[in-house]
């Protein structure tokens, strides 16, 4: 059997759609790999680059239409940036990410280049739930801007981090966001209910977040933690304010996510909510 692939499609100079020895649709990246080719063409293994499959006909499609309005020189300088990050990664990445994160870079410099600024508000807390990504994401923006010559905003580091990290757990981007949209929501939630503003980059406030998202993790995964009864009492009439303030977060998630919530959660939450309200304290007599 011959080691290569034959032509089905050919989507720019440097990406076919082809099938391989047992008849499955791959990508298949090269340099002028699609230069003059035509359907049924054979291309031998050894003149490809990479080669990634998509599962569903969906994602095919969208990665077609993609390359459809993405240039060349962006569609070979992504598939060296994805290179890159998997190489710097622990995990497999998703095949998705070859559309999601070049479909949102291809936008981003769009962005830039009409002036059309867009914030990331949840800038610190994607930093502090996902710093390994976010350490990634900095060095891709870097290489953007070494490369591609194209200033992206610090903002931008967030958003590419987010879809590293749906990449690496095989979770859709939209729902990696709104994890971080909703835990940014919860601490506004504390921030007004306890009267101060939370320090981002402190100790108290990375571990914090990072409990927020391991807890609706543990809900989605059905995880349970053992719910230490007589320290929930104890917290309860020592620390009413946040007591009362941690079921009210935990009514929010058990809403939001549709999920209940072990009560266990309510003293974790409560040590956490009384470490904010001490440093408060402390703040405000001088300490």
């Amino acid at each position: 059997m011959l080691d290569g692939y034959v032509v089905k499609k050919v989507l720019n100079n440097n990406v076919i759609i082809a099938t391989d020895s047992s008849k499955e649709e791959v990508v298949v990246i090269g340099k002028g790999i699609g230069f003059g080719r035509k359907t049924a063409d054979f291309i031998a293994h050894e003149n490809v680059e990479k080669i990634f499959i998509l599962k569903n006909e969906q994602e095919k499609e969208q990665y077609k239409m993609l390359m459809g309005h993405v240039s060349e020189k962006l569609v070979e300088f992504m598939n060296e940036v994805i290179s890159f990050i998997q190489e710097s990664v622990d995990k497999p990445l998703n095949e998705r990410i070859h559309i999601a994160l070049t479909d949102h870079i291809a936008f981003a410099i769009k962005r830039i280049k009409t002036g059309m600024a867009i914030s990331n508000p949840f800038l610190v807390e994607t930093e502090a739930l996902y710093p390994e990504e976010y350490k990634v994401a900095t060095r891709v923006v870097n290489m953007i801007r070494q490369r591609l010559n194209i200033d992206l905003p610090e903002g931008e580091i967030g958003f590419i981090a987010l879809h590293i990290y749906s990449a690496m757990a095989d979770e859709s981007f939209t729902e990696v966001n709104r994890h971080s949209r909703f835990i940014a929501e919860i601490v506004d939630l504390i921030e007004g209910e306890l009267n101060i503003t939370l320090k981002r980059d402190s100790v108290h406030y990375l571990r914090f977040v990072r409990h927020l998202l391991f807890t609706i993790q543990r809900m989605k995964t059905g995880e349970v933690v053992e719910e230490p009864i007589r320290i929930g009492e104890l917290l309860k009439q020592e620390y009413p304010e946040c007591y009362s303030l941690a079921w009210k977060i935990m009514k929010l998630l058990q809403n939001r996510l549709r999920m209940d919530v072990p009560n266990a959660e309510a003293v974790y939450l409560t040590m956490h909510l009384q470490r904010f309200v001490t440093g408060r304290q402390e703040k405000s007599e001088g300490k």
